[in-house]
């Protein structure tokens, strides 16, 4: 199988020419097809303060100032901005890049349990949403709300003018022009790892994204990737056709162990594998990646597996 990198660079409490000095460098570095931010509005560690940049504005920028990689948010809220404005929003950066969107998507903030996710306490969108004046939702809505997002934004991408009557959103003869520059539009990554959001990920998702350790294990990502490839069999869908992408954080100390920890990610079936970066961000640290973990893993090559791959 082949498997292919990406980088995050995580826009907390770093500026912003660094973080544009990390996508440039990368641009020029084949063995990296992809660069990603986040979606938070306030820090979701550590102290409260410190500075955030908006992603999707972030996300414009970048897209002006380099011409190779691929790029997207892993991944966008579903909470912060209405479909259709969100829509029109990825069809301006995908035209600004020339065509090297990935949408990624998520469920956004939902009522969750103290540790959830992987993250330990309380759930960080509480005072997130609270300072934004925005609102949780329970799970069940939110992963409705984001089948009708998906629905809303391929036919803003195909259609010339529809509208669009749903549970939570209304649209009454929406336009979207010009087109996204990819037809029928860029591809969509749903990020997540619950039994229904799963079910998204078969139905409408080019890409399926969930995060590696620390934050799930790699029992756990086996066990929900058999979910999805369960899923795809009951819609008769070939689970082959999602690509399995993982985020991984970055130990800047201990690069034997980061290849260890990616190679166990591979083996699980993982083809697609995000590199998270913790700021600040050392010098040249696109290429040390490449040098230090790529490289050495056959990045960019076929990559011989230990363990059953049910996705390419």
């Amino acid at each position: 199988m082949t498997v292919t990198f990406g980088i995050k660079t995580t826009p907390m409490r770093v500026e912003y020419a660094d973080i544009l000095r990390v996508w440039q460098e990368a641009d020029d570095l084949p063995e990296i097809a992809d660069a990603w931010l986040w979606d938070h509005l306030l820090p979701i560690a550590g102290p409260r303060d410190g500075q955030i940049l908006e992603g999707w504005t972030l996300l414009s920028a970048l897209a002006a100032q380099t011409r190779r990689l691929r790029l997207g948010l892993l991944v966008t809220s579903n909470r912060i901005r209405e479909p259709a404005v969100l829509g029109k929003i990825a069809t301006t950066v995908d035209v600004i890049s020339g065509g090297r969107l990935v949408m990624g998507l998520g469920v956004g903030g939902t009522h969750q349990p103290p540790d959830a996710g992987g993250i330990a306490g309380e759930n960080p969108a509480t005072a997130e949403y609270d300072a934004y004046g925005l609102t949780l939702v329970p799970p069940a809505e939110g992963i409705a709300r984001l089948a009708e997002t998906v629905a809303i934004l391929k036919r803003m991408w195909t259609q010339e003018v529809f509208d669009f009557h749903g549970r939570y959103y209304t649209l009454k003869g929406n336009r979207n022009e010009p087109k996204p520059v990819q037809r029928p539009g860029p591809p969509l990554l749903i990020g997540g790892w619950g039994t229904r959001t799963l079910r998204l990920v078969a139905e409408h998702a080019d890409i399926w994204n969930i995060p590696g350790p620390p934050h799930n294990t790699l029992d756990y990502i086996r066990e929900r990737s058999g979910v999805l490839d369960a899923h795809c069999a009951a819609i008769g869908r070939d689970p082959r056709t999602i690509t399995r992408s993982v985020q991984y954080i970055v130990n800047y100390d201990d690069p034997a162990g980061d290849r260890a920890a990616v190679r166990g990610l591979i083996d699980a079936g993982l083809t697609h594998i995000v590199l998270s970066l913790r700021s600040p961000y050392p010098p040249q640290v696109a290429q040390w990646l490449v040098e230090a973990i790529i490289a050495p893993l056959g990045g960019g090559r076929r990559i011989r597996t230990n363990g059953p791959v049910t996705a390419s």
